[in-house]
């Protein structure tokens, strides 16, 4: 959580968009502590004032943002999304639709929703709650979010505004700093080894080389972890997506 509440900080004034309880959570912590301009909603039409826990009914409405007003953000830019991915690739390509040849798929997932749009047009991260090589793949089988290979083939257009940030998994924090745009190795938390991320990752990662390990992701104040367990989680619904240590 707290390595995702990272993705945000020095957005200054932006909507943040997280999908699922831990982006959720990572967000108000983000809000909390060290991004207060940061605009939350309670995941339907309002803007809210307050930062209430996961799953409480915000008391303090600051503005109203139906979809409609949604979309007009999402094509300005001032928002940063923190999706999830069911495949990603080394250039940030993300799979949330199906798996499997699209034409007679083995799974069929949510679809590709508006990661299209999210990704062409304002910021966006992403949280991986299991690093394994079925999620961290050499090529997804269908592109929803749009990776910077794909953009730049596109043209201008695409790239205009395209910006790929973090992708948080349960082993580490990475990013598409090098200079091809392929995904690189930030920091791995507390207790993680280069083999296991080199073993659950389906392509090279750049960032591991053989010999000084990368940074370590730091660790949670105390502050923050007061946060996170009586403030904003505290029926422990983080627990669904990823164990406690």
């Amino acid at each position: 959580m707290v390595a995702c509440a990272e993705a945000w900080r020095g957005d200054g004034e932006v909507l943040a968009a997280p999908m699922g309880t831990v982006p959720t959570i990572a967000a108000r912590l983000a809000k909390l502590t060290f991004a207060p301009e940061l605009l939350l909603t309670d995941g339907e039409a309002l803007l809210i004032g307050d930062v209430p826990a996961v799953g409480a009914r915000s008391a303090v409405t600051e503005g109203w943002l139906p979809y409609r007003r949604h979309l007009t953000m999402v094509m300005g830019g001032r928002r940063h999304v923190m999706m999830g991915a069911s495949q990603i690739d080394r250039f940030g390509n993300q799979n949330i639709s199906c798996v499997g040849d699209w034409r007679q798929p083995t799974r069929q997932l949510l679809g590709a929703r508006g990661a299209p749009a999210n990704t062409l047009n304002n910021p966006v991260s992403y949280w991986v709650p299991r690093h394994s090589p079925r999620v961290f793949v050499e090529r997804v089988d269908m592109i929803c979010g749009v990776g910077y290979d794909s953009a730049a083939a596109a043209g201008p257009s695409a790239t205009r505004f395209h910006e790929l940030r973090r992708v948080v998994s349960d082993l580490g924090v990475f990013d598409f700093g090098t200079p091809e745009r392929a995904m690189r190795v930030v920091s791995l938390h507390p207790g993680v080894t280069a083999d296991e991320v080199r073993a659950a990752t389906g392509f090279p990662l750049g960032g591991l080389p053989d010999g000084p390990l990368p940074d370590r992701t730091r660790e949670p104040t105390a502050g923050e972890l007061h946060l996170i367990r009586a403030v904003l989680d505290p029926a422990g619904l983080r627990e669904r997506e990823v164990s406690a240590p």
